[in-house]
């Protein structure tokens, strides 16, 4: 495979992503480009050095212009909320510079489907959607892949039983109001429920307890060692290999909701048939009235917030 990879941002997400995609067949370039030149000259260097034990692959600290002719570009810039900070205040800094990156980056790479990394994913999403210019179909918020990936996980604790067999997932926003449509979480194609009662020896899931572990892993990984990211680098790598494949495939990603559950103007994760050409339209999964009700409600969180930021 043969494609251009440009990841915006060489902080701890977006140089873990250079390396792991470097060990990959995803990628045969790799531009990395930050405001910190030392640091990413760094990070490229490191992770080129270690390159010989692959197929050949460029990998080059970069301006935008060398983003030209990019497939994917991966946005990750941003800083961490920071003691005493508002998520508002985290919100509007972390704005502010992707609104710098926009415009250069569009100009370099127009054609290039993009994967938004940066917190508040799915702000940032809805942001960039919005200032942009580039089609809704080439921006893919990374969303709650990661929170799916949490769920699956603690469900494969759980259950004893491999994360394939486990298809289950996080709606709604990267964060505090995000839900598990329970309804249609599934072991090898049978309901969590029904596989409880029918497996002796498992006890029902604890599924307030579940969704608390999804919601505070992050939160619990950053006070253990200072931040996150190997998990959501495997999921952006995935959605990767995804856009560069031959068919789509169903994920939860963040996109502009135009309708659908009742939900438009603003962008947040439901399932979405995700491949070559970004994103190819959402998966009309039935949820019960409960669920929809609370994907309005993270919905209603989401807008509420970009109501008090500058765009």
């Amino acid at each position: 495979m043969s494609s251009k990879v440009t990841i915006i941002g060489a902080g701890s997400v977006g140089s873990t992503i250079a390396y792991t995609l470097s060990g990959e067949d995803i990628a045969s370039e790799i531009v990395m480009i930050d405001i910190n030149k030392e640091k990413v000259q760094g990070e490229v260097m490191d992770i080129e050095q270690g390159t010989c034990f692959r197929d050949p692959v460029s990998i080059i600290a970069g301006e935008y212009e060398d983003a030209k002719d990019s497939d994917i570009v991966i946005i990750t810039s941003g800083i961490a909320r920071k003691p005493g900070q508002t998520r508002i205040e985290l919100t509007q800094t972390n704005v502010n510079i992707l609104k710098q990156i926009t415009p250069e980056i569009v100009k370099a790479a127009p054609n290039a489907l993009y994967i938004i990394v940066s917190n508040p994913v799915d702000i940032m999403t809805y942001v960039f959607t919005k200032i942009s210019g580039i089609p809704e179909n080439q921006i893919i918020g990374s969303g709650t892949i990661l929170d799916s990936a949490r769920l699956r996980c603690g469900l494969s604790e759980h259950f004893k039983v491999a994360q394939r067999n486990i298809h289950a997932y996080v709606f709604g926003e990267h964060g505090d109001t995000s839900f598990i449509p329970w309804s249609a979480a599934r072991i090898a194609g049978v309901n969590v429920d029904d596989y409880c009662e029918m497996m002796p020896g498992f006890e029902a899931v604890d599924k307030e307890a579940m969704l608390t572990y999804v919601q505070k892993s992050g939160g619990k990984i950053i006070a253990n060692k200072g931040a996150t990211f190997y998990a959501v680098t495997r999921g952006v790598c995935k959605l990767c290999s995804i856009l560069m494949a031959a068919s789509e495939s169903v994920s939860t990603v963040s996109s502009m909701m135009h309708g659908e559950y009742g939900i438009e103007d603003v962008c947040l994760s439901t399932l979405a048939l995700v491949g070559p050409k970004g994103i190819h339209g959402k998966v009309p999964m039935t949820l019960t009235d409960e669920e929809v009700e609370k994907l309005k409600a993270s919905a209603e969180a989401l807008k509420s917030v970009i109501a008090q930021i500058e765009l």
